[in-house]
């Protein structure tokens, strides 16, 4: 089986890094699997205190979902797609371990909606985040959800309605980012940083992140089941569809 996501075990830390460097390690259905699974073998283990999550290669920790399998959904396949995310997305709110995101270039569509559930973020002046799911024609459900918790409603619709990508320094003054390095320093300050959290009373810090899971929870539930009505809505009408068979012919007549 091909490894879409490659698992380290370094002290008390554990770090999964998405593995699909050829496609800027977009989303597929096997590599999210992995995910899930790697996700909840860290969980159960009592000698992992803290999870880095990043991307293999230097162009990105992920950008987004991989458009040559979903130009293929029709609506029941779009409801079954949100109720993967909503297992995903589970993992990242009710989990008792922190995550370190170690971003390495761009994070974008549902890879920026991850990066924005990990607890802290680190990057470098190099890495762009944003939503450009408009763009694709795909409409932002869980992401203009996850965006408002952080950044308020404003800037939640410039970013979803443009669907334009902030550089480093913009989304540090957002509070997108935590930390902002070098880029040969990032994968160094995200370990320092999960090992601080590892170091910290495991109950409290399990107590912390279901408190936080709390408070967001009805806004989660809502989008969730929002999320499988604005999909089938979606699909069904074709556009999605439409916009990613144009944008990958484009790609690939600039290939030629």
């Amino acid at each position: 089986m091909t490894e879409f996501v490659l698992v380290e075990t370094l002290g008390r830390i554990r770090r999964l890094t998405l593995n699909r460097p050829e496609k800027m390690n977009a989303w597929n259905t096997p590599m999210r699997d992995q995910l899930i699974a790697a996700l909840e073998a860290a969980e159960a283990d009592p000698q992992i205190g803290a999870i880095i999550l990043t991307g293999a290669g230097d162009r990105a920790f992920g950008a987004g979902q991989d458009l040559a399998e979903s130009k293929e959904f029709d609506a029941d396949r779009a409801e079954a797609w949100m109720g993967e995310w909503k297992r995903l997305y589970n993992l990242f709110r009710m989990g008792s371990k922190p995550i370190v995101a170690a971003l390495n270039g761009v994070a974008a569509g549902s890879a920026f909606q991850v990066a924005l559930l990990c607890d802290l973020r680190v990057g470098h002046p190099g890495v762009k985040m944003g939503q450009p799911e408009i763009n694709s024609g795909i409409a932002t459900v869980t992401g203009s959800w996850i965006m408002r918790e952080i950044l308020g409603l404003a800037r939640t619709i410039d970013l979803t309605l443009t669907g334009r990508m902030l550089d480093a320094e913009e989304a540090l003054s957002f509070g997108l980012m935590s930390r902002l390095v070098p880029q040969d320093k990032v994968q160094d300050a995200a370990l320092e940083l999960a090992e601080l959290l590892a170091g910290k009373p495991p109950v409290a810090m399990r107590l912390n992140r279901m408190r936080f899971a709390e408070l967001t929870q009805e806004g989660f539930d809502e989008t969730m089941s929002s999320g499988v009505r604005i999909q089938r809505q979606s699909y069904a009408s074709g556009e999605p569809q439409k916009m990613m068979q144009a944008f990958l012919a484009a790609k690939a007549a600039k290939r030629a």
